[in-house]
């Protein structure tokens, strides 16, 4: 699930990461939770194999042309382990009854890396809600969906909105593989909603938000973690360079290394 004001963050992060040649545009990708606008922003980069999955039941696939589409639950995701390159999901982690699962799904299937996009939890993201400059409940999505779908599971329920931080990443990944030390690249932008901004001159949200603009960015060119939208690359382990240091690789699987746990616990028989 992406919106028009997270286009441009996602587009850019992958961009980036192209032209440092950490991904490659001839990769096959999957995007859990997908649109039709990852059909725009992986379509515009060059990207030609794309699976986009999400839990629409309309059956009209056509309008993710010219990228295939299937039916996938993101939490749970009916594909093998490592079977695409890239796995990519885009705002819509806090649409899953457990986002960490979503995301370790995610990782699971990609052999290469899986980034994500989700908002970030900060002092300052708190504060916007504490003031109603910000929901910690997307009832809007429900609304904008006739009530229908668009919340928790694309049920009609609103879902909370889980607002990640660096360190919620790392553990979450290192929990799910602690034979190696993660690797993950975050990036960081503030991007003020358009619907917020466009709202009606009197509403008193508008012009906060309006005022707000310029200092909320001079604040984050200092401190960019204030910043409300997160990017998260997480690349597959190299093994054994990525090995932890008490792990080694025993007729192709990891396994504990006895000589160097040896060194400092007392192995029992």
């Amino acid at each position: 699930m992406l919106d028009d004001d997270r286009a441009g963050f996602y587009g850019d992060v992958l961009r980036r990461l192209l032209d440092e040649g950490a991904l490659r545009r001839d990769m096959s990708v999957v995007v859990s939770c997908g649109g039709e606008s990852d059909r725009d922003v992986l379509a515009g980069l060059g990207f030609e194999n794309v699976t986009i999955t999400n839990l629409d039941t309309s059956g009209d696939d056509a309008r993710y042309a010219p990228f295939a589409w299937e039916r996938h639950d993101a939490e749970q995701l009916d594909l093998k382990d490592d079977a695409f390159d890239l796995g990519l999901v885009s705002a819509g982690l806090h649409h899953c009854h457990s986002p960490h699962r979503a995301l370790l799904e995610l990782y699971r299937v990609s052999r290469v890396a899986m980034v994500g996009f989700e908002a970030r939890d900060s002092l300052l993201m708190r504060a916007a809600v504490r003031f109603g400059l910000s929901d910690d409940y997307e009832v809007s999505a429900v609304a904008h969906q006739g009530l229908r779908a668009g919340g928790v599971g694309n049920s009609p329920t609103p879902n909370f909105v889980y607002r990640w931080t660096e360190r919620e990443v790392e553990k979450t990944v290192a929990s799910f593989a602690p034979e190696a030390r993660p690797n993950i690249r975050y990036f960081h932008q503030l991007e003020l909603p358009q619907s917020l901004l466009e709202l009606d001159q009197s509403s008193l949200r508008g012009r906060v938000a309006r005022v707000a603009g310029p200092a909320l960015e001079a604040l984050v060119k200092v401190a960019p973690k204030q910043a409300n939208l997160l990017a998260f690359a997480v690349f597959k382990p190299r093994l054994p360079d990525d090995l932890q240091p008490w792990m080694e690789i025993v007729d192709g699987e990891p396994r504990p290394d006895a000589e160097v746990i040896g060194q400092r616990y007392k192995i029992g028989d």
